[in-house]
């Protein structure tokens, strides 16, 4: 009996803590909330009943607190932030990267604290593609610049083409030389908040192949340049002497 009972109560624990959970009473877990260097971002709190205390921490930092229709903001947040006092949602404006870390609001009008973890990123560049032939295949790596290290793990990388090898995502793929190399191979980079594409031909990365149509085309062109200079030279000097010839002969 005590085994069946205890059974028999647990649907109703559950249920409770679901309808808990559903309301906004409790909070587990911190919510991933991103935002970019010298932009804003916003907690969203979006409570069901009247709010009329609220208070927000970093930590154990107190961010802003609102009481007795009073706010007030500590440093460093000070005319960086703007509290909802209906909602109690906050946003921070020009954002720095010493702005990350845990938020926390508390009210004692909710059940529990509602818990935010805030990553800032910087501007996402455009990704750059190199490529080189490596024994016998073309290696096309896609990778954004070192400078860029902010959170390297929430940056992902995907490609492009018509070719079997773009439906992998990693910063690194191969093709071979019977592969097409006139095609046009792009990478994106992107993060929870951006995404950025670059793009190269695989036939500039095979070393006198890639630019081999151009270069004949060049040479094509200086050849003719170089006829045609020379052809009107000799076209000149023949005028010059039929002109002292025909001189010569009007003295005699």
């Amino acid at each position: 009996m005590a085994a069946g009972s205890g059974a028999g109560r647990a649907p109703g624990v559950l249920g409770v803590v679901c309808l808990l959970l559903r309301f906004g009473f409790i909070s587990c877990g911190s919510q991933q909330v991103y935002g970019i260097v010298h932009e804003k971002v916003t907690f969203n709190i979006a409570s069901n009943v009247p709010l009329k205390e609220i208070l927000w921490k970093k930590q154990k930092d107190k961010v802003v607190e609102w009481e007795n229709s009073e706010l007030r903001a500590f440093s460093p947040f000070v005319n960086r932030i703007d509290l909802d006092p209906v909602s109690g949602d906050l946003t921070i404006f020009n954002l720095t990267s010493s702005d990350e870390g845990k938020y926390e609001m508390e009210s004692p009008n909710i059940t529990g604290t509602k818990t935010f973890s805030l990553y800032v990123l910087e501007h996402l560049p455009s990704p750059g593609i190199t490529c080189a032939l490596t024994n016998g295949s073309i290696e096309v790596i896609c990778q954004l610049s070192e400078h860029y290290n902010k959170h390297p793990e929430l940056t992902e990388y995907s490609w492009d083409c018509p070719m079997e090898q773009c439906k992998h995502d990693s910063t690194e793929i191969y093709f071979e030389l019977e592969d097409d190399l006139l095609q046009t191979i792009q990478c994106t980079a992107s993060n929870p908040l951006a995404n950025k594409t670059s793009s190269i031909v695989l036939e500039t990365c095979v070393p006198n192949s890639g630019h081999s149509r151009n270069r004949y085309i060049l040479i094509a062109a200086v050849l003719g340049v170089i006829i045609t200079v020379t052809c009107i030279m000799l076209y000149m000097c023949g005028i010059l002497k039929c002109d002292r010839k025909t001189d010569r002969n009007n003295s005699s």
